[in-house]
């Protein structure tokens, strides 16, 4: 089985490359604080659809490159929809 996780597009400067955060979120082990940390990925977008602020979800594969190991399942959703959802909320 391989790993799918989803997040954020935070540069696509590079031709099919793209550089995906993904958020964690856990419990301090010594004070209990949430604590939030991430993983900065690097993965293959062949057709170069995704742009910054789009949610994706990757999927592990062999190795492309030195640093590119993760491929582009599908959109989960454009930065444009997540910015009028926020909109709406807002108001």
């Amino acid at each position: 089985m391989k790993r799918t996780l989803i997040g954020i597009v935070v540069s696509d400067k590079c031709d099919k490359t793209r550089r995906v955060d993904i958020e964690r979120k856990f419990a301090h082990p010594m004070y209990g604080k949430i604590v939030t940390r991430k993983t900065v990925c690097h993965v293959h977008d062949e057709e170069n659809a995704s742009h910054v602020g789009d949610r994706i979800q990757i999927i592990e594969c062999r190795p492309r490159s030195k640093q590119k190991r993760w491929e582009l399942v599908e959109i989960v959703e454009t930065a444009l929809d997540i910015a009028t959802h926020h909109h709406t909320e807002a108001e």
